[in-house]
């Protein structure tokens, strides 16, 4: 808690200072942090930090995935589906909420970097075996990790790593590098990892009440989202759905995202105009 109380103190401060303003200034802040909510006892706690490294209360907390949702739809109603080092959903329709995923790497994260990574290693092992017939993947990844034998793996995975949840997820661009090379087992990989994407959109739309045939505003965020193998496993399986879903590009990042659902809180949230002007600023920048 106290790690958390300097990070947020020095963001608060340093994102003033670069502004030009106090952050007695600021009319509402929203911080998006990951895991909010997820443990409840730790809430009141999180929030005293924040509250100290605003000196007020003019501010709203929630998890990343918000920010994420507000930035790519611009706070309108749909589904943004995030895929980073894990995976969820979050959504709104008609003032109710919706959040799918984001169980960890242990229990869910399907579909994330993770995810892909951990079964980038299991068909590295299955062909160093001869469990499975050798691919690009396993030159790929021998490469990646160095390794005079295949063996050091579980050394270097288990041991050193200590099975680490980020450098587990940065093993997912090989795992496409392969998929490009022409591995199938690699290939199968990234294309389940959009189904399973897919699968948490159905499951936010179907709690958010849309109906079959129903426009749904859809956005994503998160680094497997650029890898068009997944993208395009993710678009065709849900195009074989019976919602009719508008998949768009982000339209801002989670960071803009972050301010625009601040002045919504606030009462004051931007205008078209407002949001054309911003859309402008972060494509020039």
């Amino acid at each position: 808690m106290q790690r958390l109380r300097d990070v947020l103190g020095e963001g608060v401060a340093t994102v003033c200072r670069r502004a030009g303003i106090t952050a007695d200034e600021l009319r509402y802040a929203f911080f998006g942090l990951p895991a909010y909510g997820e443990v409840r006892s730790a809430v009141p706690s999180i929030n005293a930090a924040v509250r100290a490294a605003l000196g007020h209360d003019r501010f709203g907390c929630d998890n990343d995935m918000v920010c994420g949702w507000a930035g790519s739809l611009g706070g309108a109603d749909g589904i943004n589906v995030i895929s980073g080092t894990g995976s969820m959903t979050y959504g709104e329709r008609a003032g109710a909420r919706a959040r799918v995923g984001g169980w960890g790497e242990i229990i869910g994260d399907e579909g994330s970097a993770y995810w892909i990574g951990v079964r980038g290693l299991r068909a590295f092992s299955q062909m160093s075996d001869g469990r499975r017939p050798p691919g690009p993947l396993l030159d790929l990844l021998r490469d990646r990790l160095h390794l005079e034998a295949d063996l050091d793996l579980v050394d270097l995975v288990l041991h050193r790593w200590q099975g680490a949840r980020g450098k587990v997820a940065a093993l997912a661009p090989v795992v496409v590098d392969a998929a490009r090379a022409g591995d199938p087992c690699a290939a199968k990989i990234a294309a389940d990892a959009g189904r399973e994407l897919a699968a948490l959109v159905e499951a936010t739309r179907r709690r958010l009440g849309y109906r079959d045939g129903e426009p749904v505003p859809v956005s994503y965020s998160g680094g497997v989202f650029s890898a068009v193998e997944v993208r395009d496993a993710f678009t065709k399986a849900l195009a074989g759905s019976a919602a009719d879903y508008r998949i768009s590009a982000p339209l801002y990042p989670p960071v803009v995202g972050g301010a625009l659902y601040a002045a919504r809180l606030a009462g004051t949230p931007l205008d078209d105009r407002a949001r054309t002007d911003l859309r402008g600023a972060v494509l020039e920048g």
